[in-house]
């Protein structure tokens, strides 16, 4: 398969692809030990959202992921990768935990959207994703986000305000799906290849866009055939975000994460 040959649809189908690797294996082959820890002391464990404390190269991180299935009972358990509030207010929890005591957060964005439920708005979804904006942008310890799949509207944003992102080669990141933005455009759902040739979605457009800091390879085969070199090469990659980031002060750290996102929206402006 040439990657560079590859439409913006087939890298949507690629980024959904059932065999692609959740967190799951990046959190088993590019750390070196992981803890996970459960629950937002507010309602329950939501299982689409799994957090704890790792270690890469001796340093101790704090690591949250978004976790779709590996089966349909799998799926079924963590909701199909759709986070739930108390999944947000886990990983404020964590993510608060981690500012205290000066921990680097890494977190892994793969999901087509916060749940929308009735049930999740009862328990407020909007307040519990605006909530960890509010505060993620204020932390002064360093964040990096890896988009690794799908990376979808404020369900995605809700765990990435961070000093870097990152994309896999073949992710998406979008404020609305290919789908739901042709039946809202032209009121005909049929038109999802045009609408994901407009949203600009790919890696590559981000970077350019400059909300995408990084594109990590997936060596011209898509993760499902080359997550091993890919999991070596993000391994490196975060042990160099913290080197990088370690002899920055406090105020720089948070500062350089609000300009990044001030400058986000300032693109093609002179």
């Amino acid at each position: 398969m040439q990657m560079s040959n590859l439409s913006v649809w087939d890298r949507v189908l690629l980024a959904r692809m059932p065999m692609r690797p959740t967190s799951r294996f990046y959190l088993e082959n590019v750390f070196d030990s992981f803890e996970e820890l459960h629950g937002d002391r507010y309602y329950s464990d939501d299982r689409a959202i799994v957090g704890g404390i790792g270690f890469i190269n001796d340093t101790p991180v704090t690591i949250i992921a978004q976790m779709k299935g590996e089966n349909t009972k799998d799926n079924i358990l963590r909701n199909f990768g759709m986070p739930s509030p108390e999944g947000y207010r886990k990983s404020l929890r964590l993510m608060e935990q981690a500012n205290k005591f000066n921990r680097p957060i890494i977190t892994f964005v793969d999901t087509p959207g916060a749940f929308c439920g009735k049930q999740a708005e009862e328990r407020g979804q909007g307040e519990a994703i605006a909530k960890n904006l509010f505060e993620m942008m204020g932390f002064t310890c360093p964040i990096l986000s890896i988009v690794i799949s799908e990376g979808g509207s404020g369900g995605a944003l809700g765990i990435s305000v961070a000093n870097e992102i990152w994309m896999l080669e073949n992710s998406i990141y979008s404020v609305i799906s290919p789908e739901a933005c042709s039946s809202i455009l032209w009121k005909d759902s049929s038109k999802f290849k045009e609408a994901s040739e407009f949203l600009k979605l790919t890696s590559y457009d981000l970077k350019e866009f400059g909300i995408a800091d990084k594109i990590i390879d997936e060596y011209g085969e898509g993760a499902h055939v080359t997550k091993d070199k890919i999991a070596e090469s993000m391994r490196n990659d975060i042990i160099d975000f913290i080197k990088r980031f370690k002899n920055k002060s406090s105020c720089e750290i948070k500062e350089e994460r609000y300009q990044k996102f001030r400058k986000i929206s300032k693109y093609g402006i002179e």
